[in-house]
């Protein structure tokens, strides 16, 4: 799952952002493209000489020790709803020991409604914030990045790219000019640092490169695969016809971490879109991955249908789950850390032909 667009508040955007939820939980939101993780082979090794309960998956993040290389990815933000998912979703991180991305803040920031309370809840891990590209690029938009890295006491800021969803989405902003531009300005001044991401469409290996050019932090290639914000979007509108051939337009995740890889081979790069469980996150490691962020098996498992009630141990269970896969496909290759795991032998199948 990938953040909810970053619009202005107000009852129409509370609506939006509210049906987003309920929308993201829906099986039709999901893509109709493969992320493509079935195509990786880890080459299993039968004699492991280490021991599974020995397996050690802890990493750095932004400064800090998590418990895994895994993250609770952006979803939502600017409603009581949306708040109320998030402050169980800093819980949930907090009792698992990951980082929390938060979805967008402009319109928690433009309607005061403050998400400080979110550190008080994880207190110990890293938390991320998060305001679109576009946005950014607007007059005002550099304050408005400081504002919610203040806002949230956050290691670090995501920029979201996402020009698909803002064209298929009914009130998007479709002027993307200048945005590159605006990142680099928002580096060059923000003391904390600034990764970008896509929602769902993937980012390619020239996008890439400008914009580790432009100083970032890392890119989460967020590819195709796995929650669609462009069928959530045209889900939304009553004439639909010009976005029909493109419900699946973008990257998959897999060959956006390899072409980015490729690439940017000192890049550090986070990757999501598809990413169905922990083994799926093994092989995003493998690729080249250093931190794989989950958030609509997340979602499902905090509030089922989007509208429950947040239910922060089911969602921990979850998170637990997948570094128990993700130890196991670890184990099964012979590599006892993430270090010697990064070295391990496979291989990705060819694309079928179709």
């Amino acid at each position: 799952m990938s953040d909810d667009p970053d619009k202005t508040g107000g009852p129409a955007a509370g609506d939006r952002k509210d049906a987003h939820l309920a929308l993201a939980a829906d099986p039709l939101a999901l893509s109709g493209i493969s992320a493509g993780f079935e195509r990786v082979r880890l080459e299993h090794c039968a004699l492991p000489e280490c021991s599974l309960a020995d397996v050690r998956i802890e990493t750095d993040c932004l400064g800090r020790q998590v418990s895994a290389p895994l993250f609770v990815g952006s979803m939502t933000g600017g409603t009581a709803h949306a708040d109320a998912i998030n402050e169980a979703l800093a819980e949930t991180a907090e009792a698992a020991g990951v980082a929390l991305a938060v979805g967008s803040q402009r319109a928690s920031l433009e309607s005061g409604r403050s998400q400080a309370g979110l550190r008080k809840r994880a207190p110990s891990v890293p938390l991320i914030g998060n305001l679109g590209g576009v946005q950014l690029a607007m007059e005002g938009g550099i304050d408005l990045a400081r504002r919610a890295v203040d806002d949230l006491q956050a290691e670090a800021i995501f920029i979201h790219l996402n020009p698909l969803q803002e064209a298929a989405q009914p009130e998007g902003e479709t002027d993307w000019r200048g945005v590159l531009t605006a990142i680099g300005t928002l580096v060059g001044t923000l003391p904390v640092p600034v990764m970008v991401k896509e929602v769902g469409a993937g980012i390619g290996p020239d996008v890439a490169r400008r914009l580790f050019d432009a100083g970032v932090h890392a890119v989460d290639v967020a590819g195709l695969g796995g929650t669609n914000w462009t069928r959530i979007e045209v889900a939304r509108r009553s004439e639909a016809a010009l976005f029909a051939p493109f419900l699946d337009w973008g990257l998959p995740t897999v060959d956006a971490l390899r072409g980015v890889r490729a690439a940017c081979p000192h890049g550090r790069l986070i990757a999501s879109g598809g990413i169905a469980d922990g083994l799926d996150a093994a092989k995003a490691l493998w690729l080249g991955a250093a931190l794989v962020s989950m958030a609509g098996p997340v979602l499902r498992a905090l509030t089922g249908d989007g509208r429950g009630t947040p239910d922060p141990e089911a969602a921990e269970q979850v998170i637990t789950l997948w570094k128990d896969q993700l130890r196991l496909a670890m184990f099964l290759t012979g590599a006892s850390d993430l270090s010697a795991f990064a070295g391990k032998p496979g291989h990705v199948d060819a694309l079928a032909a179709r």
